[in-house]
């Protein structure tokens, strides 16, 4: 059985540092669109963030269940930062 893991928040593009068409000003939670005990499966959107030019969804990287969730509406992040902590789901045909 697989222990618990962080959904974290993936690295942002290399452009988003240099064009600055929507790296401009700090991302902000604006969304969290699940609750602790809630089934993901992998890609499904997790939280959404903003900045003061574009929205970001961000999905989950793995299938499992919802243990915490780690931020909240308003809440600053940043790249790397832990956003959830999942259990994640057996791969298919794994016998348990």
């Amino acid at each position: 059985m697989s222990g618990i893991v962080d959904i974290r928040l993936p690295g942002l593009p290399d452009c988003w540092e240099s064009c600055g068409n929507c790296g401009d000003g700090e991302l902000r939670v604006v969304e969290v669109c699940v609750r602790p005990g809630d089934r993901v499966g992998a890609d499904d959107p997790a939280i959404v963030l903003e900045t003061d030019k574009t929205t970001l969804d961000i999905p989950t990287d793995r299938a499992g269940r919802v243990v915490e969730v780690l931020v909240a509406v308003g809440d600053p992040v940043t790249e790397g930062q832990s956003l959830l902590r999942l259990e994640p789901r057996p791969p298919a045909g794994d016998g348990g």
